[in-house]
């Protein structure tokens, strides 16, 4: 009993394996029940499955709610909300790497599911280390904010290049550094066939190519994400549980997202602006008097936010919508 009352980063050692154990079942749920089979996931089977993790996600939401007050169930609301919604860029740049390495939509899923396990440990790295920051020096918290507000401004005038893949240093790097199959082999992310000599090696395949390229994405977009919620709060448990459920959600929504991606044209000008409010948000509480910001006021600005970007998106592209379904 005395393990499970210990405390870990500021909470019971049993509130951390509760949703450790939670998110090990979604798992094992996914993988081991729900696609034991190799198959192609259609937008229906992938629109069922994210609601599913949207529902446990708020269900657990509610639980952090009455186990550690309004105050806590906001921040988890509100950073789940914003996680979730920042994380949708990702999905441009899975289904380009998806694109350039050729792997077909029924060996997908496999690559994002290994890819969550290497999101978890990252994630939990970074969140770990920007932790130990705040809370050892709270001015660093205020460089998250600026940093916000910068990346916020640039976001909004960028352009959607995401760059040319072929170019990139690390596939360039990968294929210099390691034997590379020219060919998929089936969902393998290496086999062993012979070489140039004919001795029998160990060759990876374009499918781990993939994966790596997604982690190494995933790494960046946490740049972002990371100050981000810990703009909202410097609750780790908070920080890292509405992280992981978000991620969790957005692998299972790739594959009716990106039909529909287009439809979306303007949801990154909306992101820009969310982050310009996070970062805004910590100094304005200074210069208001306020210890922060209600999470009320963060949850209702960053929904009224996000659905004024999807609606202006949906409308402004209505016209694509016919194209689109044929």
């Amino acid at each position: 009993m005395t393990f499970f009352a210990a405390e870990w980063l500021g909470k019971p050692a049993w509130m951390w394996l509760a949703f450790m154990g939670v998110v090990l079942a979604l798992l094992v749920l996914d993988l081991g029940v729900l696609h034991r089979d190799q198959h192609e996931i259609g937008v229906r089977e992938s629109l069922l499955l994210s609601s599913m993790y949207i529902a446990v996600a708020l269900i657990f939401g509610g639980w952090v709610w009455w186990e550690l007050g309004p105050q806590s169930g906001m921040e988890y609301l509100t950073g789940f909300a914003v996680e979730k919604s920042l994380a949708m860029d990702n999905v441009f740049v899975i289904a380009m790497i998806f694109g350039y390495f050729a792997i077909p939509r029924a060996l997908q899923h496999r690559v994002l599911f290994w890819g969550i396990l290497g999101v978890i440990i990252l994630r939990a790295l970074m969140i770990g280390a920007g932790a130990a920051l705040v809370s050892q020096y709270g001015w660093v918290l205020y460089i998250f904010a600026a940093f916000l507000i910068v990346t916020g401004i640039k976001m909004f005038f960028a352009g959607e290049s995401h760059g040319d893949l072929g170019q990139n240093r690390m596939v360039r790097w990968m294929r210099g550094r390691l034997r590379v199959t020219d060919q998929l082999h089936g969902q393998k992310f290496f086999v062993r066939q012979p070489n140039d000599r004919g001795r029998m090696v160990l060759w990876a395949t374009p499918m781990f190519l993939a994966l790596v390229m997604i982690e190494i994405a995933d790494v960046i977009f946490a740049v972002d994400s990371v100050p981000a919620i810990f703009a909202i709060t410097t609750d780790p448990y908070i920080v890292y549980t509405s992280n992981i459920f978000a991620i969790l959600g957005l692998r299972a929504l790739y594959f009716a997202l990106a039909a529909v991606i287009h439809r979306f044209a303007y949801l990154k000008q909306a992101l820009a602006v969310l982050l310009v409010f996070i970062g805004g948000k910590v100094f304005a509480a200074d210069l208001l008097g306020l210890g922060k910001i209600p999470p009320e006021w963060s949850l209702a600005i960053t929904g009224l936010i996000l659905a004024a970007g999807v609606v202006w998106s949906l409308w402004k592209t209505r016209d694509s919508a016919p194209a689109a379904s044929t």
